[in-house]
């Protein structure tokens, strides 16, 4: 049994949240929102579940079981700090190395709005990688999740992004005043995978590493867990970025649909499914070696599993092209508002999905070559998405070229600002706004200016990062 819980006294917590929502409630109240009264009345008696798993929902593919009594220590009245949630095996949740998964939650009394964060952090499918060997690119969490990890000793979670900071120092965005959930990753399968999987270590020094791709299982149990627990949302964003971009992604139909809120908004920072059909070209679709590794690697196209658990809820996708995902959710979510960004001169993703896969990438002869030859890929796969975005008015993209930290990697990552479309004077936050509070079509722009994001000044705080990191 977990000793996880909340992170101090709630008396103490719910008085500086008070304090919180006085300084940080919007002008007027959305839907979801609850009035004065009714919020001074949540932090003597705060709301339980009104949108409890059914019994039909515990059976079938993928259920959503249930955390035994008594396994974590939540407080319902706990306001305005991070508690842990540790999942039982009972669940179907476990990190990729076996240990226990848990989850994160922040929540406040005066709305059921509801924010839940996939957290990025890479990807693996051999031993190199899954082992987080020093050198390659891997998968955030090779040893589990601690309870702590929410603490401001780990910025990377806690401070991560403007979404998941209730007082962010500059950035505002109506998700800080809402319910936040911090979904960690741990498994390296963009929350997609279920399959165990041994993986030889290819010196053959050390012992078979046992590896679980449980992203998909975990997720069920969070959301399962927030059903059994939580109030259902008046409005609700999935998001992250990078694997919690698309983990968001290909998550976001199976919990909108469980969660249940009357709004529901999705935007994928960072974490593109790019089109590439099974037997393609990798001259035409670059993305296509990657896909077919993992396909297997994770489990994806096993019977009855995530990709077949996907289409029996989405009809018109294409389990032979993982890029027909965004038509397909468009299709059976016409309410809904959705969101895709990143930059076009991203080199954490891009080196995931090609460097490995194409030797004249992984054998260059200089990194000027090697980002020059990544690039090009990335934008074949980038321009055939815009193309796919293009026709559904219900799925938005927000394509600035360049920002100098993180391997120019996930815009709403630390800030919004610079992650701007110059030529068109946008920024971040007007896409934001746009997917989230817009009427329409939600918008659609890119950036062609190859200079103007190079030519900004020193930015210290970037630099500072990306020697952190």
């Amino acid at each position: 049994m977990n000793k996880a819980g909340c992170c101090g006294p709630w008396r103490s917590g719910a008085l500086a949240g008070l304090l919180l929502l006085l300084l940080s409630a919007p002008a007027s109240a959305e839907l979801g929102d609850y009035g004065f009264w009714r919020t001074l009345g949540n932090l003597a008696s705060p709301p339980g579940a009104d949108n409890p798993v059914t019994s039909d929902q515990r059976q079938g593919a993928y259920p959503l079981l249930a955390n035994p009594d008594g396994y974590e220590n939540f407080s319902a009245g706990a306001y305005y700090q991070w508690q842990t949630i540790a999942l039982a095996p009972e669940t179907g949740a476990v990190c990729g190395n076996g240990s226990e998964y848990k989850f994160f939650v922040n929540r406040v009394p005066n709305t059921s709005n509801t924010v839940v964060y996939f957290e990025g952090g890479g990807a693996c499918w051999d031993y190199e990688s899954c082992s987080g060997q020093t050198g390659i690119r891997g998968a955030r969490n090779p040893d589990g999740i601690p309870d702590d990890y929410m603490s401001l000793l780990n910025p990377g979670a806690s401070l991560v992004s403007p979404f998941v900071v209730r007082l962010h120092p500059w950035t505002r965005v109506k998700t800080q005043n809402w319910n936040m959930v911090y979904v960690p990753y741990c498994t390296g399968d963009i929350y997609s995978g279920d399959r165990v999987a041994v993986y030889e270590d290819p010196e053959g020094e050390a012992e078979p590493l046992i590896w679980h791709h449980n992203g998909l299982r975990n997720t069920r149990a969070v959301i399962s867990w927030l059903k059994d627990n939580l109030q259902r949302p008046g409005q609700m964003l999935a998001t992250g970025c990078s694997a919690g971009g698309i983990g968001g992604l290909t998550n976001y139909h199976p919990t909108r649909r469980d969660m249940a809120p009357t709004r529901s908004f999705l935007i994928n920072d960072s974490g593109p499914a790019f089109s590439a059909p099974v037997g393609a070209d990798p001259q035409q679709y670059p993305s296509v070696l990657l896909q077919s590794f993992i396909r297997q690697s994770w489990g994806l196209d096993q019977p009855g599993g995530p990709l077949a658990y996907l289409k029996s809820g989405l009809p018109a996708l294409n389990l032979n092209d993982l890029g027909s995902l965004y038509p397909a959710l468009a299709t059976a979510l016409p309410q809904d508002r959705m969101g895709h960004t990143h930059f076009w001169r991203d080199l954490n993703y891009s080196s995931y999905s090609y460097e490995r896969f194409f030797p004249e990438i992984e054998n260059a002869p200089d990194q000027a070559t090697k980002e020059a030859l990544l690039h090009q890929k990335w934008a074949v796969d980038t321009e055939r998405l815009t193309q796919t975005l293009a026709g559904l008015d219900n799925f938005g993209y927000y394509l600035p070229m360049f920002r100098d930290v993180n391997e120019s990697h996930c815009t709403s990552i630390i800030e919004f600002a610079n992650s701007d479309i110059q030529e068109l004077g946008l920024e971040l936050g007007d896409f934001v706004n746009n997917v989230m509070n817009g009427s329409g079509a939600v918008m659609q722009a890119s950036e062609t200016d190859t200079v103007a994001d190079y030519n900004k000044p020193f930015n210290l705080l970037y630099w500072s990062l990306d020697q952190l990191l």
